[in-house]
């Protein structure tokens, strides 16, 4: 899998950036955590500072466009960030760490 970024747009006042990029893969489209971590790796982040927010492939192609949002820390990402975005990307919110456990 191959990530080529598109644009990347800083927003300080969330302390954030928000990227476009583009995976290039051989086999269906990746899962949302695989092109994460992916993302992550690419830009030198932690896992949990990165939120995909979509992946669009055209039916039959073997190209996804994405959105993400890079946070300068995971706490800002926790703060920001909507519950279910939370969910869908794996990041635990505030709180809820004692609730899985249990």
């Amino acid at each position: 899998m191959d990530i080529d970024i598109i644009e990347e747009d800083e927003n300080p006042m969330l302390h954030r950036t928000d990227v476009r990029f583009e995976v290039v893969h051989d086999e269906a489209t990746p899962s949302r955590l695989s092109v994460r971590d992916s993302l992550a790796a690419t830009l030198n982040k932690d896992a949990e500072e990165v939120v995909i927010h979509k992946l669009d492939t055209k039916f039959g192609m073997r190209k996804t466009v994405g959105y993400a949002k890079v946070y300068d820390n995971p706490e800002y990402a926790r703060d920001v960030e909507q519950d279910h975005m939370l969910e869908r990307n794996k990041i635990v919110a505030d709180g809820e760490e004692g609730a899985e456990e249990a």
